[in-house]
């Protein structure tokens, strides 16, 4: 008879306990044990069900155990679940055929994270730049915005707090803040390699990048012979009602008449890809990909068999939800909008599709914490924004729910006060 598992919750002192006895304390947890998940739901070890509008931080877009995403998992283990990338397998080439119909781009390199994409990405950068000049090596980044925690990530970060404790970082980095052209303007020359930015910032308070910001952006990278990469890493893959945010861009505009669309040289992205499972991936045109050659680059685990097969599976998923999250996102909004009438606390809403905030007068964190005893998950970033990333399959009974409580919490009045 097969051995039982261990159950850490059952140690001495808890999972709790157990975790700040031995982890590295790198997170702030609230004081919840998730212990399974159904559709939009989670419960913890007593049963209690939350609604979860954080989706593991945009992971979970197809809510918990989707039978199809189960399905794929179940038959891709019995099969092969890795081999190495010395040899080829079934999934890599089709998912790869399908991320660049999706971009428009060319060619694709799996990673297991957000954060590897955009090391990728940033190597990507700098051998651009180098084959040009040894001084072409600076990147222009946004302020406020958030690429990841390791060390090429969190130089192009432009939150402070994140980067200041690791530096001295990745030199030749300059920041500009979100739709200044001036500012990028004056920041973009020769020795530019690269200009990076988020289309919708979801760590820095969901601020939306300006078409004209990306169009500028386009042309400077153009003008100075540098690349243009994309951040969507949260926005991607559904999440705002477009398969990725940068093709909202692409929609007619009155003001914009040029002919040639808002595109990117490369564009990353993570998070939902997977199902679940860890992996992301950049996506580069022919220029920009050609930087890498074999031995230049690899990954042990990225473009495994088993998350390349559940990769397809959620793609095909999301072809059918993207109309959804687009009819669910504009109720969600218009349901918020209504806090914001009702309280002079709530400043306002931002986002788009189901990469939503509510822009508080007063820090949030409080809120979070009433919201999770309520039956709520939600997180704050910047300190103020509310930020909510539910799953793409909630109903309007879930916004329903979800808004109910917020209500009852502004009713205690400001955060602030409140704790």
């Amino acid at each position: 008879m097969a051995a039982t598992p261990p159950n850490p919750a059952s140690a001495e002192g808890g999972v709790v306990e157990l975790e700040k006895k031995c982890l590295i304390q790198s997170y702030g947890r609230l004081p919840l044990v998730i212990v399974r998940g159904k559709g939009c739901y989670v419960y913890d070890e007593a049963g209690k069900r939350y609604l979860d509008f954080v989706s593991g931080i945009g992971v979970n877009a197809l809510g918990h155990g989707h039978p199809r995403i189960l399905k794929a998992i179940r038959e891709q283990m019995s099969r092969l679940i890795h081999c190495s990338n010395l040899y080829y397998h079934s999934y890599q080439a089709p998912l790869a055929a399908r991320l660049t119909e999706l971009t428009g781009l060319d060619r694709v390199f799996f990673t297991n994270s957000g954060g590897e994409s955009i090391e990728g990405a940033l190597k990507i950068a700098k051998a651009f730049g180098r084959r040009q000049s040894e001084e072409k090596f600076e990147i222009v980044a946004l302020n406020d915005g958030f690429a990841g925690r390791t060390a090429g990530a969190l130089s192009v970060t432009g939150t402070a707090k994140y980067r200041e404790p690791f530096e001295p970082l990745l030199p030749g980095v300059r920041f500009v803040d979100v739709n200044d052209l001036d500012g990028l303007r004056a920041a973009v020359s020769d020795r530019t390699t690269a200009i990076l930015l988020e289309p919708i910032l979801g760590e820095g308070g969901l601020q939306e990048v300006s078409r004209d910001f990306a169009r500028c952006a386009m042309d400077l990278a153009k003008r100075h012979n540098a690349l243009l990469i994309f951040d969507e890493i949260q926005s991607g893959l559904g999440r705002t009602g477009s398969y990725f945010a940068f093709q909202w861009w692409h929609q007619p505009s009155a003001d914009d008449r040029s002919p040639e669309p808002v595109q990117p040289d490369i564009l990353v992205t993570a998070k939902p890809l997977g199902g679940g499972l860890p992996m992301g991936c950049v996506i580069a045109n022919e220029r920009a990909a050609a930087m890498i050659s074999p031995g230049l680059h690899g990954t042990t685990f990225g473009g495994g068999a088993l998350a390349c097969r559940v990769a397809l599976e959620f793609l095909d998923v999301l072809d059918e939800e993207l109309p959804a999250i687009r009819e669910s996102g504009d109720y969600f909004k218009r349901r918020l909008e209504e806090l914001v009438v009702r309280y002079d606390f709530v400043e306002g809403v931002r986002g788009k599709g189901l990469m939503v905030g509510l822009n508080l007068k007063v820090p949030g964190k409080a809120v979070v914490q009433q919201a999770m005893e309520m039956g709520l998950l939600i997180n704050c970033t910047t300190e103020t924004v509310l930020r909510f990333l539910p799953p793409y399959i909630i109903e309007r009974r879930h916004i329903d729910q979800a808004v109910t409580v917020l209500d009852k919490v502004f009713q205690q009045g400001p955060p602030a006060a409140a704790g």
